[in-house]
């Protein structure tokens, strides 16, 4: 007589590998030596463009060792942000764990209102953590050559633009980049 497994065999199921793919945590690839953290740190802080939207920075004030956050207090970016439509302010705090060749990264977001005239962008209060996409396009919709209407994007922002980079160097670092959602960073 044949018995049914009605419980399948959970040994093979990895549930580490499940559990990293929901909270946003990468590894590098295999073969990738690890370079030593000061170089780490070096090459994250080397991120910095002064044509980005986003600046890299010492992090000690946030209890972080680097700290990645938008522009939007500058003077110099706040035309584009009020432009990008954009709803949610990103900071990403990273800790550099040099025993386990990892990053724990922490993404926090807020709500951001338009206030004032000219409008400037001020944080309101709502606040989540984790790792997040906000996508902000503007379209600008006319008669194309055939007669028929065409979209043609004018304006486009990603928040990906901010944690790419950043995930970037980790990996090819030879670091894991671990994403904190519940505990410390």
């Amino acid at each position: 007589m044949a018995i049914l497994n009605l419980y399948p065999d959970t040994s093979e199921v990895d549930f580490m590998g499940l559990f990293d793919k929901l909270t946003g945590t990468k590894h590098p690839d295999d073969g990738v030596a690890p370079l030593p953290a000061t170089e780490v740190h070096a090459a994250l802080l080397g991120v910095n463009r002064a044509d980005a939207p986003y600046v890299v920075r010492d992090g000690a004030a946030e209890d972080a060792d680097l700290v990645a956050e938008w522009r939007m207090a500058e003077p110099a970016w706040q035309t584009f942000f009020v432009a990008s439509q954009l709803t949610r302010a990103v900071r990403i705090r990273m800790r550099l764990v040099p025993e386990n060749h990892e990053v724990r990264v922490l993404e926090e977001s807020w709500e951001v209102t338009r206030v004032g005239n000219p409008p400037q962008l001020k944080i309101s209060g709502a606040y989540s953590r984790g790792p997040d996409r906000t996508v902000s396009s503007r379209y600008k919709v006319e008669r194309g050559d055939s007669g028929g209407f065409e979209a043609t994007e004018t304006f486009r922002f990603d928040s990906s633009e901010l944690r790419d980079p950043l995930q970037s160097v980790v990996l090819k670092s030879g670091w894991t980049w671990r994403s904190v959602i519940l505990g410390k960073l």
